[in-house]
């Protein structure tokens, strides 16, 4: 199979770059990236494969989407402007990326003939709900406009399949974390950032007071779920949305000091405020993943922390 991997050069995408290649079944993977939260580093290593291609270009422009879908047989969709921060500072370019930018991928698909795309759904998809853990089809209302973003294209993957006979499988991703995630930049994740400051020997700052909890899911986990969803025969498992998680609750404090302990650091974490449109606990129900995707996540969180600190105790400077 040819794989279209849109947002191939981000955290996410190129670690699914990597695996697809890796993968038998896939004879050609073409990336899709502006490069505007990617990173070409994230691809130094595959850019000479003989089954990579790769299209710099922007999922906002139409055009550029038709091109990209010449000769595909399936679709990985991780472009997105990621961030609830990001969101809330720039709704426009948001909506634009997210809404705009996946009803193009969407709409180039269908007129190319292809059949199944998988999305980068996520959990912020569960706004102001307040059940624990998250059940897929519970949802509350949105908390950003980054959480609208991700919902509507929910609904349009829905719709598509109802009315051209579609497939689409939506990825609630739940806080991703591992190699290839920047710790650069204003709207850095917490992993990267925790790690990168006590490998510098400086005290991070957390938000709030370290209550918050969340599920951190481990990159490698977050691969499976997608290869399972491209290549999934299971009629019932199409046109539905997962959640990706490990199913496991971490405190920020926690989190913190199994980081701390896997770097031998004595640090003391600084505290600041709770951040805005942020919610207090978000927790995963993978059964559904589990029953009809076959998903079986192997890396619990300390596992991944271990990994993934070593792979940045390496990589410092990667991002500079």
């Amino acid at each position: 199979m040819k794989v279209l991997l849109t947002g191939g050069a981000g955290f996410i995408g190129s670690n699914l770059t990597k695996a697809f290649l890796q993968h038998n079944q896939i004879t050609k993977v073409r990336v899709l990236d502006n490069f505007s939260t990617g990173y070409r580093q994230n691809l130094q290593d595959v850019i000479q494969h003989p089954k990579f291609e790769l299209i710099v270009g922007d999922i906002t422009d139409f055009a550029t989407c038709e091109r990209a879908m010449i000769g595909m047989e399936l679709v990985s969709h991780q472009a997105a402007l990621g961030s609830v921060p990001r969101s809330i500072v720039d709704p426009v370019n948001t909506n634009a990326n997210n809404i705009t930018g996946s009803l193009n991928i969407y709409t180039a698909a269908k007129n190319a003939g292809i059949k199944r795309i998988v999305y980068a759904a996520s959990s912020s998809t569960y706004g102001d709900s307040q059940s624990l853990p998250k059940v897929e089809d519970v949802i509350g209302r949105p908390l950003s406009p980054y959480a609208v973003t991700k919902y509507v294209m929910e609904l349009y993957a829905d719709v598509f399949a109802k009315t051209y006979g579609m497939e689409f499988i939506g990825l609630r991703y739940f806080n991703v974390f591992g190699p290839h995630q920047s710790p650069k930049g204003a709207y850095a994740a917490v992993i990267p950032l925790f790690m990168d400051a006590i490998i510098a020997n400086q005290a991070p700052t957390m938000n709030g007071d370290g209550s918050y909890s969340r599920d951190f899911t481990y990159v490698d986990n977050v691969v499976q779920a997608n290869i399972k969803a491209l290549f999934t025969t299971n009629a019932e498992a199409v046109n539905q949305v997962y959640n990706v998680a490990f199913g496991e609750s971490t405190t920020l404090l926690q989190l913190y000091n199994y980081i701390r302990e896997i770097a031998g650091s004595t640090l003391e974490p600084q505290f600041g405020p709770f951040r805005v449109g942020d919610i207090p606990h978000s927790l995963a129900n993978i059964d559904k993943a589990k029953l009809l995707l076959e998903y079986s996540p192997t890396i619990s969180v300390q596992q991944g922390l271990q990994q993934a600190f070593e792979w940045y105790k390496t990589n410092r400077h990667f991002y500079n």
